[in-house]
């Protein structure tokens, strides 16, 4: 019993929106559960929202170190990732990928990455955002328990409603 519920417990923390049914389905009591579920999403938050500023400190430092020591012909073939510190004279150019991080950014933003975290988005991957874009924010760890706690509590409600879905 201790096994599953710690196997919970890690599913939690990383993969929140499936890991109710799959306790429910390998067969832990509902009350455990939920604790289970609780403690995991809480916990992989706790954990990778404060590890996601170190390893950001941390890469940022190796970065340029690391573009230093690398051979000119490689240097050549990821060209975007060892120029990204230098200095630009030119104009800015957006690419794709930069629009859609500062289309979600402007649309939904802080509630989006809130709300969407435990469901949509994976815990560290939530994590890794809130931190990087609002970590100077002052309730922001109370804010993803709560969305937390509550994704758990619909999660929960719909298996009580649907049962014949998860089971």
């Amino acid at each position: 019993m201790i096994i599953k519920l710690l196997h919970i417990v890690i599913l939690a923390s990383v993969k929140y929106i499936l890991t109710l049914p799959y306790a429910m389905i390998i067969g832990v009591e509902y009350k455990y559960a939920i604790l289970a579920v609780l403690a995991g999403g809480i916990g992989g938050f706790l954990f990778f929202y404060y590890l996601s500023k170190p390893v950001n400190r941390g890469f940022n430092w190796l970065h340029p170190r690391v573009c230093a020591m690398v051979p000119y012909s490689m240097k050549l073939r990821f060209k975007s990732f060892c120029d990204r510190h230098k200095p630009k004279k030119k104009r800015r150019h957006f690419s794709r990928k930069n629009r859609f991080i500062v289309r979600v950014k402007t649309s939904y933003g802080f509630w989006g990455i809130i709300i969407a975290t435990p469901v949509i988005l994976t815990i560290p991957i939530g994590a890794f955002l809130a931190n990087k874009y609002y970590g100077k924010r002052k309730h922001i760890v109370k804010y993803m328990i709560v969305s937390i706690v509550g994704w758990a509590g619909v999660l929960s409600g719909l298996i009580h409603l649907f049962p014949k879905v998860f089971f």
